[in-house]
């Protein structure tokens, strides 16, 4: 049984750190002309992947080693040399004291992710309705998985434009796996996942609104669990906005709430 303690907190935030590095190594060798880049300071990953993208901020920070004047001041030269907001995504587990030093640097709050896990200890059977079938997505399929996603959750034209091209990356991206829910051989939803050192990272998850509320995600999230079980993993993570939908299903395929963690912006 995993606990939700430092120790837990350390193998997540890894994890999507780790994700996130990866990520924007792929994103550096599709798009040169980004500047895509990461940084390693006392533990955290600064992840830059452009000024406006959602992916651009640290990871770990606190976790692993307590972040001292010099570690911020190094990541707050990373992000602003490239002309990017500084955001730090941050475990209540980094302690309160950290959250006192960002208010003094002038950080605010600006949003809250719900941080799951659950334990894997053998792949689930299948259980969606038979109409829906998953798979991983087939090389040349990468606009495909990058068009449903967009249609999924494309409301803005920023987010539409910054999915549209995720595909690509996240095919190029060492360890992470896009996959593809159909029904009736018609695609209606994604899903991704990463595996390392243990954990499988769930991420992408998107359906069309016309497919909502008949399975899909479902299917996907049984899907990479079968995958990451037979990979070695003996953990799933997976993040969400408190309260949402996703966190919803999460929950009611067994993940629970390790922490909540918050993201400052330097202002």
């Amino acid at each position: 049984m995993h606990f939700s303690d430092i120790e837990l907190a350390r193998r997540l935030e890894s994890a999507e750190a780790a994700a996130g590095a990866r990520f924007v190594e792929a994103r550096a060798r599709v798009s040169p002309a980004s500047r895509a880049d990461w940084l390693e300071i006392a533990g955290a990953y600064a992840i830059f992947d452009g000024a406006d993208s959602p992916i651009t901020q640290s990871f770990g920070l606190g976790i692993h080693a307590p972040a001292l004047p010099r570690d911020l001041d190094q990541l707050e030269a990373f992000f602003q040399s490239r002309g990017a907001p500084v955001s730090h995504e941050v475990s209540p587990l980094a302690g309160v004291e950290l959250a006192a030093v960002l208010v003094a640097r002038g950080y605010s709050p600006i949003e809250f992710t719900s941080v799951m896990y659950r334990t894997i200890e053998s792949p689930p059977p299948e259980s969606a309705a038979a109409s829906i079938r998953t798979r991983r997505v087939a090389a040349g399929e990468e606009s495909l998985w990058s068009r449903l996603s967009a249609e999924g959750w494309g409301d803005s034209p920023e987010l539409r434009e910054f999915l549209l091209d995720l595909g690509i990356v996240i095919a190029a991206s060492e360890g992470s796996i896009a996959f593809i829910a159909e029904q009736d051989d018609q695609p209606i939803a994604t899903g991704s996942l990463r595996c390392a050192n243990g954990v499988a990272l769930f991420a992408g998850a998107s359906t069309l609104p016309h497919a909502r509320n008949q399975g899909a995600q479902r299917a996907l999230l049984e899907a990479r669990m079968r995958h990451a079980a037979r990979e070695g993993c003996d953990l799933a993570m997976m993040c969400a906005s408190p309260g949402s939908a996703s966190q919803r299903n999460a929950e009611r395929q067994g993940f629970r709430i390790a922490y909540t963690r918050t993201k400052w912006c330097k202002h």
